[in-house]
């Protein structure tokens, strides 16, 4: 929600964006991009000029790069994508790929314009949706949180591309960032939004932060040269695993730093098919050994396409490995006739779901209800917990995550950063034995960063076993995580 802002930028200009987690700042990149109508609902007022007209009647001269890079995905190849919005400008044929040659080529884009979308982690499509917001060379370009999926290398690159482009046209920029340090040196405005969606700060960075930073830390923006804040932890019983009343999971010891998911040289290869042809095959993992232990937090990390997210989702048995072992601790695994099977890949739905708890990079992908409260209930519903207890658990976990206020809003009128932080406590209701997180603090300020990590790290004293793919060193530092960093799919 937005209440009263009002921005007059010069053309050229470039403004770094700021604020609380939920606060409205991509919502305000919607509104300059004429988006608001499309696809929101609520009250609307005010209006945005582009050049002194309406935007909706300038189409062309906005181009917005979405949070979810995912959501821009039109096409089955690199090139096809990046092209896709000069052909709907109906750009000469030989222009199209020579812009497209050229924008692959500044941004350090890692393959060639064959390369297939469906075979791009995360990081790398966001590096494409970049590509494709600048091909455009709109007058306006608007970016939400450019770099948060990338490793610090392919997060440089990007910034270099960002700074580069933009100031050899002349383009105004309006960008969207938590972490503010890498950009002051090139924005000429910093524009901060409150918790209650009104404009607190506006003016030259250095300036804004000189005056106000102590104020502004304390609404949780991340002002360089403060240290990482201490974790918020939580009470450990609303994280603990295995509630009472699920046989299969007690007899575990807290204490015990036991090993209750295995991976002994996993493979993970997958085939990226294009239409009328047999695609190009994949080697995501490459004889990668990993395990989830109790009371221990796992850190996964690495560039960009390394393999993390494949790691992860082998851990929570949502993949099946092309070779090698990925093996459950045998009071984990389910019975069957022939002994326990102890293949997560193979456990049913229900199994696997009361025994792990997978948080996915793109949080929409993994919203199932209607609204917040529903969402966070949903899983323990599924396994026939105890509704009272798990109610207690999911307001508790909704106030510590800064959530309790949103508790009857649907899960897609929420912010990014509040998406995780659904999730999360989603993940945590129902007492799971092991956490696997995909990029978890992606989208968070200083105070939700602090409650995510808390919660997380209140679970893992508890007896949770831990893992998550990341990028952020502070996150791995703070829950004093162990580390697996993998490049090319291999353990580095």
């Amino acid at each position: 929600m937005l209440v009263d802002v009002s921005l007059t930028i010069p053309a050229g200009q470039r403004v770094l964006l700021a604020g609380p987690s939920g606060a409205g700042k991509s919502t305000l990149l919607r509104a300059m991009a004429g988006l608001l109508l499309t696809a929101d609902h609520g009250e609307l007022s005010g209006q945005v000029l582009v050049g002194g007209r309406e935007v909706n009647e300038t189409p062309g001269r906005v181009g917005l790069l979405l949070q979810d890079p995912l959501a821009g995905v039109v096409a089955e190849t690199v090139g096809r994508d990046v092209a896709f919005g000069l052909e709907n400008r109906l750009v000469p044929r030989d222009e199209i790929w020579r812009r497209v040659a050229s924008v692959l080529a500044a941004t350090g884009f890692p393959y060639p314009p064959d390369h297939p979308t469906a075979a791009l982690s995360g990081g790398e499509t966001q590096r494409l949706a970049l590509a494709g917001s600048l091909v455009l060379s709109s007058e306006v370009l608007l970016l939400d949180e450019p770099t948060s999926m990338l490793d610090p290398a392919s997060a440089q690159l990007v910034r270099d591309a960002v700074r580069r482009e933009t100031a050899r046209r002349g383009t105004t920029m309006v960008m969207v960032e938590h972490r503010l340090e890498p950009w002051l040196d090139f924005a000429d405005r910093l524009v901060v939004i409150g918790r209650g969606g009104e404009l607190v700060a506006d003016g030259p960075p250095h300036e804004v932060l000189n005056r106000e930073g102590a104020s502004l830390a304390a609404q949780g923006v991340w002002v360089p040269g403060l240290p990482t804040p201490e974790l918020t932890l939580v009470e450990p019983g609303l994280v603990e695993p295995g509630l009472v009343g699920f046989p299969t999971c007690q007899g575990i010891s807290p204490g015990a730093a036991e090993a209750i998911m295995t991976a002994d040289g996993i493979r993970v290869t997958r085939r990226a098919s294009l239409t009328g042809s047999r695609g190009t095959q994949i080697v995501a993992l490459d004889g990668v050994d990993a395990a989830l232990r109790q009371t221990h937090a796992l850190a996964v990390t690495g560039s960009s396409g390394a393999g993390k997210s494949t790691l992860i989702a082998v851990l929570a048995g949502l993949q099946k490995p092309t070779a090698g072992q990925v093996t459950s601790a045998d009071h984990l695994a389910p019975s069957r006739r022939r002994g326990r099977e102890r293949r997560p890949w193979k456990w049913r739905s229900l199994e696997l779901g009361s025994r792990l708890a997978w948080v996915p990079q793109i949080s929409e992908s993994g919203v199932v209800a209607s609204t917040v409260f529903d969402e966070v209930m949903a899983t323990s519903r599924a396994l026939g917990r105890d509704e009272t207890q798990a109610s207690r658990r999911a307001d508790e976990l909704l106030e510590a995550l800064g959530l309790r206020h949103l508790r009857a809003a649907s899960p897609y009128h929420l912010s990014g950063g509040e998406q995780r932080r659904l999730l999360l406590a989603a993940a945590l209701v129902h007492g799971p034995q092991g956490l696997l997180l995909d990029e978890p603090t992606v989208g968070q300020d200083r105070a939700t960063w602090a409650a995510v990590l808390g919660c997380i790290a209140s679970a893992q004293s508890a007896g949770a076993a831990v893992a998550l793919a990341t990028h952020d060193l502070e996150a791995v530092t703070a829950l004093a995580a162990d580390r697996l960093r993998l490049e090319h799919g291999k353990a580095a």
